[in-house]
């Protein structure tokens, strides 16, 4: 089976979430189970400097005002078609936003020519590679699907990677989508006199699914369902929730080339290493209190506005903090007034660090994700795999991989970290105590660590479950 995946993100090529994480591991992961994988992306920079030797498989002589190509090759060991339009990818940084911080005004323009390029790979565009269905992540690619419903074309899967991003645009930007007339209505791209580029890809898909089963649920609901939870729920039937996995090659203590020592479950004690290492560039005082790591995008979505409330009376308790990210200015210098006043406890790094996140899994005792609302995580998944146990909230793909430490499963010998509910700065106290009493004791903190480094994180069985749902609907 061909599946041709079309993501706006590729890792390690482009990314700036989860989503690029997901994209650059399934083909591999696929490949196991007899899929074969071929990711469309846009051709930003960096895209095209891996693909240098590709070959040119097409030509628009126009697309979205100015000539356009498609290039093949290979780039991490993926297969990579990339669209060749300078006129809309040629731009360096983040992929969404211009140098002001804000939306490129032209997004509209730039994902409806992915798609719909997309849509034409999936259809047979290019000679001798024809896929049996086509995989479209979030807003970005979801037009795809209604490519695929209204115009013809193989099956088509959406996944909601985050159901907050929905791709919203003016009406007036319909005739630039390059579909019929009959696709602005309410079952079809239309959303409240505009445009929603996911809901026009969830009301179309053959099969959509989400990154956790719970998280399914969730966006059932009217408080997770951004606006979208009627038309999910009208969509039941197709809608699955697969569990993201990691890419357990490049997160692996035993063999990470970033990390200062290398170590497994059975040796625990060389963990000691990356703690210090951890201190050292945090600026944090060398000591036995537990020592708490943030990985994230400072968001309220993200619960930071309720870390920045917990810091205070949890380092009067002992706790440590080292905090790496960036996001919401407000949140940014909440965070950095708490590492002002607590010189030694609380350390800040702003800004995206691929590098140094495999620094701090390593050495932080616990990794602290006190997300609102969280489609699966991928922080957590790494803490687990590293032995930073998860402190998290019971949300999402956060509860789905987290089994927390409470009595019964202490007792079974089964907790792999700490949940905690509901989103309030005390309930984030309460759960970060209850860690730090534990570690306190040593060999408990250990056997959960070595429950934590046990659980099967890798994309192994979702995979498999995503062959399964492929199969299905290329029967159909």
């Amino acid at each position: 089976m061909i599946v041709l995946s079309a993501a706006s993100e590729l890792y390690p090529l482009v990314k700036t979430g989860g989503l690029a994480d997901v994209a650059g591991a399934l083909p591999a992961a696929l490949a196991a189970q007899g899929v074969r994988m071929v990711s469309f992306v846009p051709g930003y920079p960096a895209v095209l400097t891996a693909l240098a030797e590709a070959e040119v498989v097409h030509h628009f002589p126009e697309l979205m005002g100015e000539p356009a190509r498609i290039l093949k090759g290979v780039a991490a060991g993926v297969e990579v078609l990339a669209l060749d339009a300078p006129h809309l990818f040629n731009r360096a940084g983040n992929p969404y936003l211009g140098p002001d911080g804000r939306d490129w005004p032209d997004n509209a323009q730039r994902f409806a020519a992915f798609s719909s390029a997309a849509a034409m790979v999936a259809r047979g565009l290019i000679a001798g590679f024809q896929p049996d269905l086509v995989h479209a992540h979030d807003w970005q690619a979801a037009l795809t699907a209604a490519h695929m419903h209204y115009g013809g074309g193989p099956p088509a899967v959406v996944t909601i990677h985050n159901l907050a991003f929905q791709g919203l645009f003016p009406a007036s930007v319909f005739p630039l989508l390059g579909l019929p007339p009959q696709a602005f209505a309410v079952e079809g791209v239309e959303y409240y006199g505009g445009l929603s580029f996911l809901k026009g890809g969830l009301a179309t898909a053959a099969a959509i699914t989400t990154v956790s089963p719970s998280y399914a649920e969730e966006i059932l609901g009217p408080r997770e369902g951004m606006g979208l939870d009627g038309l999910l729920r009208a969509r039941e039937s197709v809608l699955t929730g697969i569990l993201n996995g990691i890419d357990t090659r490049i997160w692996d203590p035993a063999s990470d080339p970033l990390i200062a020592q290398s170590y497994t479950a059975k040796s625990l004690a060389r963990r000691s290493a990356n703690r210090k290492a951890l201190a050292r560039r945090f600026n944090l005082k060398a000591d036995d209190g537990l020592l708490v790591a943030v990985v994230s995008r400072f968001t309220a979505q993200k619960g930071i506005d309720l870390l920045a409330a917990a810091i205070a009376p949890l380092v009067r308790d002992g706790v440590s903090f080292a905090l790496l990210g960036s996001g919401e200015r407000g949140l940014e210098e909440a965070l950095a007034r708490e590492a002002s006043a607590q010189p030694g406890r609380v350390g800040l790094i702003t800004g995206y660090d691929e590098a140094l996140s495999h620094v701090v899994q390593a050495g932080a005792d616990a990794i602290l994700v006190p997300s609102r609302f969280e489609p699966c995580g991928l922080t957590q998944m790494y803490g687990l795999r590293y032995g930073a146990l998860p402190i998290v909230a019971r949300v999402g793909g956060l509860a789905d991989t987290v089994i927390d430490a409470n009595e019964a499963a202490l007792a079974a010998g089964v907790a792999t970290g700490f949940q905690h509910a509901p989103e309030s700065a005390d309930a984030l106290i309460h759960a970060v105590r209850r860690a730090q009493a534990l570690h306190r004791r040593g060999g408990p903190w250990q056997a959960l660590q070595k429950n934590a480094m046990a659980a099967d994180v890798s994309w192994a069985r979702s995979a498999a479950r995503y062959a399964a749902l492929y199969s299905s609907l290329s029967k159909v």
